[in-house]
């Protein structure tokens, strides 16, 4: 049995998705299903048991988690606005520990989301040398309860066994609940589908121009392949970053929009938010080597293939991942 923390979310419906394509149904889904978008994440997938994470946090705690044989952490707040500091620890970081302690004893793989935000401004790089965790500065709180699960699981010396991913910008069908956390792909997508236009924010530094601020994004379909990957390969530990290893900026994103529905490139640069100019990434690109040097050797989609797959595939038709017309 594998249980998919998040399993109604975005990157955790879309695994359960991953693994129901792999013939795995024997799926334990953790989650709230507090959106009624969660709900149709889950409707097209097959697993045994949806329990809520109180519930199953009893159950680790308690020790009376039977016959599983994988935890794939994915459960967590990602929202990088978030201020509530003791929410933050508590969700992100106290939760994560005491699902890793039981793995580690009862001999468990687990695999859990880190992320790209422990890179902070990237001053120090974004390679997944785990080395050099304690010289990564997160720009914010939620980067923070990341950083420190992984200095944790450092300092227990139990990173060799046990699977941290830094997803980087991961993009694509299921997210819809996300609200404001969504993807600027989805986001874009709505902007221009109602008024014909798309809206980027302006740049702030000179060496950027308006809507050339850099991303490394990654079509949903890749991360699930790169995250299974280590779910096949339990004979590798460590933090490894997910990602395309390319970094791509904001232009180039809309402008693959646009070409996916076949509408006139109208771009506007707007404001961006002052609460967020201090903390904002004008640069992110994952280094790869670490996880192809591992043995993942699956190419990945080029921004517009991917971008061109959610689009015609998924946003237009209005589909979830699972669709059996996809």
């Amino acid at each position: 049995m594998i249980v998919v923390t998040g399993g109604a979310g975005f990157i955790g419906s879309a695994l359960i998705y991953g693994l129901n394509k792999k013939g795995i149904k024997d799926i334990w889904v953790v989650d709230q299903v507090d959106h009624p978008e969660k709900q149709e994440n889950l409707n097209l997938l097959n697993f045994d048991r949806l329990i809520g994470i109180d519930d199953f946090l009893k159950d680790v705690l308690e020790k009376k988690l039977a016959r599983c044989d994988a935890i794939l952490h994915m459960g967590a707040c990602s929202s990088t606005t978030e201020t509530d500091e003791s929410f933050l620890t508590k969700n992100n970081f106290e939760y994560t520990r005491h699902m890793a302690s039981f793995c580690l004893e009862k001999g468990i793989r687990f695999i859990y989301a880190s992320s790209a935000a422990t890179y902070g401004a990237g001053e120090n790089g974004y390679s997944d040398d785990e080395s050099r965790l304690e010289t990564l500065k997160p720009l914010n709180l939620y980067g923070d309860s990341k950083q420190k699960f992984d200095l944790w699981a450092q300092a227990q010396g139990a990173l060799k066994n046990l699977v941290g991913l830094k997803y980087f910008n991961v993009y694509g069908p299921n997210e819809y609940h996300k609200q404001d956390m969504q993807s600027m792909v989805r986001k874009g997508f709505l902007q221009l589908r109602d008024t014909d236009k798309l809206c980027l924010f302006k740049s702030y530094k000179p060496e950027y121009s308006d809507g050339g601020q850099e991303r490394d994004f990654l079509y949903i379909k890749d991360a699930v392949a790169m995250t299974l990957f280590f779910l096949e390969r339990q004979d590798i530990g460590g933090i490894f970053n997910v990602g395309s290893g390319k970094a791509r900026n904001w232009n180039d994103l809309a402008k693959a929009i646009f070409v996916s529905m076949n509408k006139q490139l109208n771009i506007e640069y707007i404001d961006m938010p002052s609460e967020i100019r201090n903390q904002y990434q004008y640069h992110t690109c994952s280094d790869t080597e670490k996880i192809r040097n591992a043995g993942y050797s699956q190419s990945v989609m080029s921004l517009e293939e991917g971008i061109g797959d959610y689009v015609t595939q998924y946003l237009i038709p209005g589909r979830h991942l699972g669709s059996s017309a996809v």
